[in-house]
């Protein structure tokens, strides 16, 4: 069973690592050229301490693949858009600066 949210833009089939999901729901509220986030992997690392860190790695082809850090692990994140690298990683960190 699939669960969505944020108008259907945010997917929750899977667990989402701690502090990552206000954010993700922040960004999809406040920026609607971002079509749909797809939380992915999930992986221990001792490097992901601290507030939720996001940063985008790759073009896919219908958006941008992003590594997000927080609570000890780290998650792939599959974010659908049109936007260029550096609006969409502008849009995040004005997200994760709200929620904190």
């Amino acid at each position: 069973m699939r669960l969505r949210t944020e108008q259907n833009r945010l997917k929750i089939e899977h667990s989402i690592i701690d502090g990552l999901r206000p954010v993700l729901e922040r960004v999809l509220r406040d920026c609607p050229e971002i079509r749909s986030i797809v939380p992915g992997v999930i992986r221990q690392v001792r490097d992901a301490k601290g507030p939720p860190r996001i940063r985008i790695t790759v073009p896919v082809s219908n958006g941008w693949k992003a590594i997000a850090l927080s609570g000890g692990a780290r998650q792939e994140l599959f974010v659908s858009t049109t936007m260029t690298k550096e609006g969409l990683e502008k849009r995040l960190s004005q997200a994760i600066e709200a929620v904190s």
